[in-house]
């Protein structure tokens, strides 16, 4: 049977010989699990491995914590970036959550171009991820709990099949000096809870607990990867430039249409929504008739239908329907809300005023006769409600002469025979740029 010493080269050889000419900055915090990973990387890579300590001060010591760190990387001839964050409060995450968000942030702002981030999870954080997220009911994605990467965007987790034990017996052989936080034994987090109060008898029980959880995690990040080919296959046939196809997700079945669903918000970077949204997206979405316009909302998203489609987004900011300016299009015009800014090409020669839509505008398109609603028109190009109300409009003398740097009305209706010059509007808006009328 290998030594945990051996365990743990093995591990981080194969990290080294998987980019021969890799370089690395270890995540270090100056516990027992960091500090391992340290030693045994630098020893294995020499030259190629830097450090870097987060302080979030949310602990009298953690100035403290960062000298150690910085004279132990001084030992070991490394370089120790340290990087000092403030955690944000009142925003509806625990502080726990937001000082590990914080953290990570700040760790992946210093890596350096060809660096690769590195962490010391071990098996036993594996298998507690993996038992906090059963405990909350999570789907395979949940219990794939954390990939051993890298994955685009993730760190390395090569330690992920080493148990906290190897770690343990490993800093003492090497005569370590750690940091033990406090905070680590605060049974009030739900982690610690389940570190101090539930792990010792279940390990005791089940020696090999952390293995035999970590390869359950491994089992369900494979079916996952199996489920996201899948998926991908059903999004090629269902995808209509950034939106779903209704009538093509009704094909599916129900399992696939989760499936497709979960997959297609997290790859444009949406949060996934829990079983019951994913119930309203379907019975509403996906089977509420034609005429309707449903919408599904959950914490950092909304999913709306329109037109036979689903699109999904950010939530979009209220719209203030009495804002308005005067405009001369000498300067970009600042729009309210988020919706980016309005250029003309040139200074309009007519005194202009820019505001969003009110409902009842009219516009005479070039060449025509009539003047048509702007809602008719927007029907036609099929601009999503949504978008309507967001819509820049420019008025000359009263008139409505052009639709943001979509519609443009015949020239007549500008006052004294004025031209409008072309005007642009560079905005990311779900659904738009519509069709050409």
């Amino acid at each position: 049977m290998a030594s945990p010493r051996q365990r743990i080269r093995d591990a981080l050889t194969g990290l080294v010989d998987s980019a021969d000419d890799g370089r690395w900055l270890v995540a270090f915090s100056g516990g027992v699990d960091s500090s391992v990973l340290l030693h045994e990387l630098a020893a294995i890579a020499p030259g190629r491995v830097r450090a870097v300590h987060v302080c979030h001060g949310m602990h009298p010591d953690c100035v403290r914590w960062a000298e150690h760190c910085a004279a132990v990387c001084a030992g070991l001839d490394l370089v120790l970036e340290r990087r000092d964050v403030q955690v944000p409060s009142g925003q509806g995450d625990s502080p726990e959550a937001a000082a590990r968000e914080a953290r990570y942030r700040a760790l992946v702002t210093a890596l350096q171009p060809g660096e690769q981030l590195v962490t010391a999870h071990h098996a036993d954080d594996q298998a507690e991820t993996f038992l906090l997220q059963a405990l909350r009911g999570s789907g395979v994605a949940g219990l794939a709990a954390m990939p051993d990467g890298p994955t685009a965007g993730r760190p390395a987790r090569p330690l992920l099949h080493v148990t906290r034990v190897d770690l343990l017996a490993r800093a003492r052989e090497l005569g370590l000096t750690w940091i033990e936080d406090p905070s680590n034994h605060d049974d009030a987090v739900d982690r610690t809870y389940l570190r101090q109060r539930v792990w010792p008898p279940l390990a005791a029980r089940w020696p090999a607990a952390a293995t035999s959880l970590s390869r359950a995690a491994a089992g369900a990040a494979e079916a996952r990867r199996l489920l996201d080919e899948l998926a991908a296959v059903d999004l090629a046939g269902s995808a209509r430039g950034e939106a779903l196809d209704v009538e093509a997700l009704r094909q599916l079945g129900a399992d696939r249409q989760r499936n497709l669903l979960r997959y297609w918000l997290r790859e444009i970077g949406l949060s996934c929504p829990d079983q019951r949204h994913l119930a309203q997206i379907r019975q509403q979405a996906l089977h509420a008739a034609a005429s309707r316009q449903p919408r599904v909302a959950w914490p950092g998203a909304e999913l709306r239908r329109f037109g036979g489609r689903l699109f999904a987004f950010a939530p979009l900011p209220p719209v203030p329907a009495s804002w308005q300016a005067d405009w001369d299009g000498d300067r970009p015009l600042a729009l309210p809300v988020g919706l980016g800014e309005l250029r003309a090409e040139a200074p309009c020669p007519a005194p202009l005023r820019v505001q969003l839509r009110r409902g009842g505008e009219r516009l005479r398109l070039p060449g025509r006769a009539h003047h048509a609603s702007l809602g008719e028109l927007c029907r036609q190009a099929g601009v999503p409600p949504w978008v309507r109300e967001r819509l820049p409009l420019v008025f000359a003398d009263e008139r409505l002469v052009a639709v943001a740097d979509w519609l443009v009305a015949d020239p007549a209706e500008l006052p004294d025979g004025a031209v409008l010059p072309p005007l642009r509007w560079a905005v990311r808006l779900p659904g738009w740029p519509p069709a050409t009328l």
